[in-house]
């Protein structure tokens, strides 16, 4: 496009992506070429293009030299690229325009004016320009006039350099051929020119050298020089119609020294030189001035043999104008520019072009061939083509006329051909060759080593909308079966043609097409972006969100149901990353480039097209195709770069993606096909699973492809980064995948059978890369891996048996994958749940030896929440053996206590199991009960006291209940509520009514508590015989803060600290219990709460005045009873049934005054008729015991007598 001012010319343009399966791609270098100063530009075409890159400290500045049919050449200067772009691109702008000076009797008869050549030699920073039949000479990178203004007239080309790297030794100067009308000169470029050698081959159009040997052409011919000897072999025609140039062709070799030839044997170039005076003489016969120079070289001096070759070839083209007619073109001819460039599309012109090409003018003037001896037959003339591939072999081209085939020859530097023919669709207007094999490179470009070797031609060819101006590629290092490949320029015939008069005896005017084709003296490096924008990683968007869910500790994994939110925290990271895979992606794609194409105004670069640009539109054309997916022509993309090493950094990269490209698209292809009803083939499935384990594709990539197991795919706090290029044919295959957004039973449909066991080898051969350096978000990547199995063998084993003696093969995969654990712990977790597998559960915890996990799991099964599998089937036995087996205290605790919650006479085993490996002492186990399993306590405590026979576990059994009766009446106001209420209820029961006791029990509430106070009644009451006894003060003081609601405790505990008053006045105005208020009279208040068999021991009874003692006190508290009637009926019915325990006189100073006597008319009577008989019992012991004092006193008097007196005498007695 053009600039902005007026002769500056940008490249910039907006970038496409290619498309191009090809070798080769064109980039464009300049568009919009200024032909002209003037406006009308429409007949000026470029001629030749060369580029010289200037090295500096800061930058490298390219120079681009583009010489026009109009005798310019416009110097174009690379500005410094805009950092803006992307890629930065630089932009020429044009620095100057120049016009060679030349001869005008040079341009006579020339049919091709203008800048013809324009050869760098950089060594010397000096450019040849070759423009109209003059040669001049002009220094870089200004193109100021070099060897004060030194020109060399009647020049028909200049080149030669020495193509072998290192093959000039001279560093300061460049060794060149001249080729004049009449000989060749050999001139050294240094700080001045200084012819070397002469050569006598006239009209040579073309030439290439390495070391000493050149190969050359004139109009008809090649020939093979070796230029120390100065010898020359003839090799054959460029056309095969040129008789006489082929009976010369294949002889001997000739001296083409100044002298006159002389011939000798056939083989002429052996290693050794003459060394002979003459041929001393001529190597060294070269002038040492610029003066001597320029005389020499501009002289029109001929010698003979070269005169009459001179006068014989102009001669031929005369005749051929006379004695013929015409030879008109059958088919448009290619460029006549010679310039380097394998490119692609350029012109696309429709009118045909005159046969012979631009330079064959120039030859028809200058050639020297020999005149044919027969009739002459009017022929086209060919332009010959010379390229050097390797530093012995050159390659020429021949044919017939320009709208036949052509033939490219390899010939050694001994003149025999080599290797094979290439053959061309047509006789080619330009031919380049690119890359090369061995250790020297074929040219100055310095070609990469190991590249693909690659001839490139302009040629025409008919097209679907007429005449294409084209490119064909062909490989010359390897046989490729005669595969080509195109470049196909489009032009505009308005405005790309010119009209030429071809020389007499060649054709007639006829339109011609610019394109041109030439290798630069200079390669660069050209970025192709689409390769890095390929190859940089870009963070995967997954297409579905997964149902919120927490892992096993009750936290969020970042699985793909991240919220937007969630997202919006990582952006600030994502750009970050971003912003490194774009610089890392600058530094991809650079692919040097050597070759330059042409056509009107625009010219472009030839480049080779990356490897990853090529294969990856291979696989779109194939996926884009109206017919069905060709799998095979994918499969045979990854076979060409099977074993293939990668070089640089790129490469490997290109390698890595096309690898995994394939893979994916082969098993996507799988997935639709399945989902569209179609079977994949046994094959198929065995080729893509393969390539799957070959690609090594992220696997989460590969799993966005399953409904199934989308919701496995983990992507961390970073996300998912793939090639932005499997991002796009991801996406493409994502909307034709059924069961995105419906529910799992559907997803599990879209894709099963055959393509799920695929998935189910791929997934664990992937297991088995675990610990493997390479491999990028390696947590995140084998979380997605393990939760994906898991899921898929979940997914397969639904339809196993319950219970069976052996696994199933998928049962047996899933118990191998949960015990050598996962990485996905958490979402396994979450699975296993799901499908309910508690057992699987189990063992997965059990593989992290999660002791607790396991046995939480076989709870969870016990209690009866669901396990489809059924395996765990004696589980509460399998929990307790496993209790005994495990070391961890705790765990043994508390399942332990658990299992004696459910079963507390089963649980309780695990303590008092001698064989268990974790020992509790008694007292340990009783509080560890008391707090998690109180119902368990009393067996535990039954079992210490009754089993073991150790009662000093008793006063622990009653602090039990103590413990839960008092936790809660202190925690509950309804508990106390209830007691209170049940004191109520019974006092207002009327008599006859059972003891506190019987009502309580027959009353039960539903509550533990009640239970567990009931029973400690009982033992506080003696239950366990008088030897049992008890902490009272402790259990007293820590009732005390109750003692309003455990009134029949403070009964009890009032008795055993002897507050007998105390104890009566709570059985009576505390629970109006007053048949117990009597038993605890006769009892003695020990025993009263407990159930009673068979007799009382006598031992546990009180005395006869004890209990007239408490029958006193009781008396006391039954006439302070509240309700009179009541007061009088307890207290008549007392003295009724136990007056005989009372004092009459006692009771009468109890009884109120106001009582009527007919009150305790009973207790009197009994009274009196008791005092009546105990005053006639009184009276007849009385009797009784004066009779027994009248025996004894006569008894005493007897034996008073039977003894007789004793007589006292002192201390004796006689």
């Amino acid at each position: 496009m053009a600039s902005e001012e007026e002769d500056g010319v940008t490249r910039r343009r907006k970038r496409k992506p290619s498309t191009s399966t090809g070798p080769y791609v064109l980039r464009p270098l300049v568009e919009d070429v200024p032909l002209s100063a003037e406006e009308d530009a429409a007949d000026i075409q470029i001629t030749c293009v060369e580029l010289w890159v200037t090295d500096k400290s800061e930058r490298a500045e390219e120079n681009l030299y583009i010489g026009t049919s109009a005798a310019e050449i416009l110097h174009f200067v690379s500005f410094p690229p805009d950092p803006s772009e992307d890629p930065a691109k630089p932009t020429f702008i044009l620095a100057s325009r120049l016009q060679p000076v030349y001869t005008q009797s040079s341009t006579t008869g020339h049919a091709s004016p203008g800048v013809k050549q324009i050869t760098i030699l950089s060594k010397v920073n000096k450019a040849c320009v070759l423009c109209n039949g003059t040669l001049t000479f002009y220094t870089l990178p200004e193109l100021s006039p070099a060897f004060n203004n030194t020109k060399v007239s009647n020049c028909s080309w200049v080149g030669g350099t020495d193509l072998n790297v290192g093959g000039n030794k001279d560093e300061n100067a460049e060794v060149i051929m001249i080729c004049l009308k009449s000989r060749i000169r050999i001139v050294r470029v240094g700080e001045e020119p200084r012819p070397l050698k002469t050569i006598e081959y006239p009209g040579c159009l073309i030439s290439a050298r390495r070391d000493g040997f050149a190969c050359v052409a004139d109009a008809h011919s090649y020939a093979l020089l070796d230029i120390d000897r100065q010898q020359k072999v003839l090799l054959f025609p460029i056309s095969s119609l040129d008789e006489a140039a082929g009976s010369a062709a294949g002889g001997q070799a000739e001296d083409i020294s100044s002298n006159v030839g002389t011939a000798v044997g056939r083989r002429p170039f052996p290693a050794q030189h003459t060394t002979d005076a003459t041929a001393d003489a001529r190597g060294h016969g070269r002038s040492t001035s610029l003066g001597t120079f320029v005389g020499t070289l501009g002289s029109r001096q001929q010698s003979p043999g070269s005169r009459s070759r001179s006068r014989s070839g102009l001669e031929a083209a005369q005749a051929s104008k006379a004695a013929a007619p015409r030879l008109e073109a059958r088919s448009p001819l290619r460029s006549g520019s010679r310039m380097t460039s394998p490119g692609r599309q350029s012109g696309n012109v429709e009118k045909p072009l005159p046969v012979p090409p631009e330079e064959a003018v120039a030859d028809a003037e200058i050639s020297q061939a020999p005149p044919p001896q027969a009739s002459v037959k009017s022929l086209a003339l060919l332009r010959p083509h010379i390229t050097s591939l390797m530093p012995t072999e050159f390659l020429l081209t021949t044919g017939t006329t320009p709208d036949e085939p052509g033939v490219g020859i390899f010939v050694n530097m001994e003149g025999d051909v080599v290797r094979g023919t290439l053959e061309f669709s047509q006789y080619p207007d330009a031919v380049v060759v690119d890359g090369v094999v061995g250790e020297v490179a074929s040219d100055s470009n310095n070609f990469e080593p190991d590249a693909e070797g690659y001839v490139l031609a302009t040629i025409t060819r008919p097209g679907d909308t007429g005449t294409q101006y084209a490119i064909e590629i062909q490989r010359w290092d390897v046989d490729a079966g005669g595969t080509k490949d195109w470049l196909v320029v489009a032009n505009d015939i308005s405005t790309n043609t010119s009209s030429e008069t071809a020389p007499e005896g060649v054709g007639k005017t006829t339109p011609k097409i610019n394109l041109g084709l030439r290798a630069t003296s200079t390669s660069v490096s050209i970025a192709f972006p689409e390769v890095g924008e390929k190859l940089q990683s870009k963070r995967l968007v997954l297409p579905v969100h997964r149902v919120d869910k927490v892992n096993a500790s009750g936290e969020h994994p970042h699985f793909i149901n991240q919220e937007a939110e969630t997202r919006s925290t990582s952006s600030q990271q994502d750009s970050k990353r971003n912003k490194e895979e774009e610089d890392f992606a600058r530094r991809l794609g650079g692919m040097t480039c050597h070759i330059v194409v042409w056509s009107g105004s625009r010219i472009w670069w030839a480049v080779r097209n990356p490897l990853i640009m090529k294969f990856d539109a291979a696989i779109d054309q194939a996926l884009k195709s109206s017919t069905a997916f060709d799998r095979s022509r994918v499969i045979a993309i990854v076979n060409s770069i099977r074993g293939q090493e990668a070089r640089t950094e790129t490469e490997f990269l290109s390698l890595s993606y096309i690898r995994q490209k394939v893979s994916f698209v082969l098993f996507a292809d799988l997935v639709t096909n399945q989902s569209g009803g179609s079977l994949p083939s046994g094959a198929d499935l065995r080729i893509t699973e393969g390539l799957l384990m070959e690609g090594a594709v992220d696997p989460r990539l590969i799993l966005t492809m399953v409904p199934l197991l989308r919701r496995e795919i983990v992507e961390g706090s970073t996300g998912i980064w793939v090639h932005a290029g499997l991002i796009h044919v991801a996406q493409r295959y994502w909307s034709e995948v059924p069961g995105l957004s419906s529910k799992e039973e559907e997803s599990a449909k879209a894709v099963d059978g055959e393509i799920l066991g695929l998935i189910k080898r791929y997934l664990t051969a992937w297991r088995q890369r675990k610990g493997f350096g390479s491999i990028a978000d390696e947590t995140e990547v084998f979380q997605t891996v393990d939760a994906a199995l898991l899921h898929l063998l979940l997914h397969q084993d639904r339809k196993s048996p319950r219970v069976t003696k052996s696994p199933s093969s998928t049962r047996a995969e899933l118990y191998s994958v949960v015990d050598h654990s996962v990485d996905c712990f958490d979402r396994a977790v979450v699975l296993l749940e799901q499908y309910n597998r508690l057992y699987v559960l189990s063992r997965l915890y059990q593989s992290r030896k999660m002791v607790a996990k396991v046995l939480d799991t076989w709870r969870r099964i016990i209690e009866g929440d669901p396990d489809d599998g059924g395996e765990l089937t004696d589980g509460e036995n399998e929990v307790r053996r496993y209790l005994i087996k495990i070391k961890d205290s705790a765990l043994v605790e508390n399942y332990g206590i658990w299992l004696a919650k459910r079963h507390p006479a089963f649980g309780i085993q695990v303590f008092t199991d001698d064989s268990s490996r974790v020992k509790f002492k008694p007292s340990q186990v009783v509080e560890l009960l008391k707090k998690q399993a109180p119902e368990a306590v009393k067996f535990y405590l039954e079992h210490l006291v009754f089993g073991k026979k150790n009662v000093q576990y008793a006063n622990e059994l009653i602090a039990y209940y103590l413990d839960n009766v008092l936790q809660v009446l202190n925690s509950s106001e309804d508990a106390r509520a209830t007691l209170s209420q049940s004191y109520e209820t019974y006092r207002a029961l009327s008599p006859p009514k059972p003891t506190y006791r019987q009502f309580i029990r027959d009353n039960a509430i539903s509550e533990s508590w009640w239970h567990d106070r009931i029973r400690l009644l009982e033992l506080l009451g003696g239950s366990h015989g008088v030897g049992f006894s008890y902490d009272v003060p402790s259990i007293l003081s820590r009732i005390e803060p109750f003692e309003q609601d455990l009134v029949p405790e403070s009964i009890i505990l009032d008795g055993r600290q002897g507050r007998h008053q105390e104890a009566l006045r709570l059985l009576t105005h505390g629970l109006g219990d007053y048949h117990t208020a009597i038993n605890y009279c006769l009892l003695g208040g020990a025993s009263i709460f407990h159930p009673t068999s068979g007799p009382v021991p006598a031992e546990s009874i009180p005395s006869q005045h004890e209990q007239a003692t408490l029958f006193r006190s009781l008396l006391s508290e039954f006439l302070r009873i509240d309700d009179a009637s009541d007061r009088v009926e307890r207290t008549s019915e007392l003295l009724d049934r136990f007056g005989a325990w009372f004092d009459v006189r006692t009771v009468l100073s109890l009884i109120p005054d106001s009582w009527s006597v007919d009150l305790i008319s009973g207790f009197l009577v009994s009274a009196f008729r008791r005092l009546v008989h105990e005053r006639s019992e009184a009276m007849v012991t009385k009797a009784l015991c004066g009779a027994e004092n009248l025996k004894i006193n006569a008894d005493l008097i007897g034996n008073h007598q039977a003894l007789g007196p004793q007589i006292e005498t002192g201390d004796q007695v006689q």
